[in-house]
């Protein structure tokens, strides 16, 4: 397997296109309307409830901004909300490298665009399992997928994207891309993807220890 080695990048990266998907909404309002007051052309793609939310904070106009995975991919969501965001052109726009040739003939060939940040949190595994009735299903719904697979793509390519895992960076990034020019440096995008793998990988332990002394006999029909 090729793996590819990246000399060349940016320091400092506009953001132009936020991925964003969250399941706690706290702090979602202030980072939405601050990202358009620095970047007035910003365009927000979101799914499900988070898609909804940003609708009801943006108003009549929202269509400028605001963009709809499905809209995007071609594709709908899976019932449940199982699948949303997991298809080639979120991944090609969370994965390409700036200066790759062959990524520039992917972006145009899919007609893909470039995620500069990702903005995600994660199904509340961990207080799902803390409650006194949870349920084997309880906790298996609560298993996040899209969310840690693309806060790890966007993480791995800290070169030019940003991973936001937690509302409490909001305002840090807001006064950052202010002191920028609406953008951000590298050093911050690789302090976030520090960030973004423990917490990812907090989530994975939780997950691996419940199911580890979890009880499926009986449970299910089978």
């Amino acid at each position: 397997m090729h793996l590819n080695r990246v000399e060349k990048i940016d320091d400092k990266v506009v953001v132009k296109n936020v991925l964003a998907s969250v399941a706690d909404k706290n702090g979602i309002e202030f980072f939405v309307r601050e990202l358009i007051s620095i970047n007035p052309e910003v365009h927000i793609y979101s799914t499900g409830g988070t898609y909804s939310k940003i609708r009801e904070i943006l108003g009549s106009g929202y269509e400028k901004n605001l963009k709809k995975v499905s809209d995007y991919t071609g594709q709908p969501e899976m019932q449940g909300g199982l699948v949303k965001t997991l298809d080639f052109k979120i991944y090609l726009g969370l994965l390409s490298e700036t200066y790759n040739d062959a990524h520039k003939k992917d972006l145009e060939r899919t007609s893909a665009i470039e995620f500069d940040m990702v903005v995600v949190n994660l199904y509340p595994f961990k207080e799902t399992i803390s409650m006194d009735d949870v349920t084997l299903e309880d906790a298996r719904a609560n298993i996040d997928i899209g969310g840690p697979c693309m806060l790890r793509a966007s993480a791995k390519n800290f070169l030019r994207v940003a991973s936001v895992c937690n509302p409490d960076d909001y305002q840090e990034i807001i006064k950052i891309m202010k002191d920028n020019d609406g953008a951000l440096p590298l050093d911050f995008r690789f302090a976030l993807a520090e960030k973004t793998f423990k917490h990812t990988a907090e989530y994975d332990t939780e997950i691996s220890s419940y199911i580890a002394g979890a009880d499926y006999k009986g449970f299910y029909n089978v």
